[in-house]
């Protein structure tokens, strides 16, 4: 069989598919739903529904990250003053370690501050007051 014939109908038969599939899908399964509708039947129960506010989704993301941040920073500052405990005098491992606690400082206060500037920027677009929120 030789299969070098086959192939150019192979391909028009997916298209003619494609085309057909194209062409009468809309009509056969819209079932007459707007998009919103859909995209509420794909949405889990106790999801999210809207994007600000307190329950938002955007709030959610920013409290998580925030929560993670903290908790990276906390395990830093506790390595770094293991690091420094146990330098044994040694100026190189000393300067590291305050280094370490210093960078975790610094990164917390820039995880703070950008929540604040996100809640902030989150409340003045939305109408009703109800901001990004300050549960942290």
């Amino acid at each position: 069989m030789r299969y070098d014939k086959l192939i150019p109908t192979g391909i028009a038969s997916l298209v003619a598919a494609i085309f057909t599939a194209i062409l009468f899908a809309p009509a056969s399964l819209a079932f007459n739903l707007s998009i919103g509708e859909g995209a509420g039947s794909a949405r889990g129960i106790n999801q999210a529904t809207a994007l600000f506010g307190n329950t938002g989704v955007f709030t959610t993301i920013s409290n998580l990250m925030l929560f993670g941040i903290g908790a990276v920073s906390v395990i830093m500052v506790i390595v770094g003053g293991l690091r420094y405990v146990i330098s044994g005098g040694n100026s190189a491992t000393i300067t590291t370690a305050k280094n370490t606690i210093l960078y975790a400082i610094v990164g917390l206060v820039i995880a703070i501050l950008a929540y604040a500037i996100v809640n902030f920027v989150i409340g003045s677009f939305v109408p009703d007051g109800s901001g990004g929120g300050t549960n942290v």
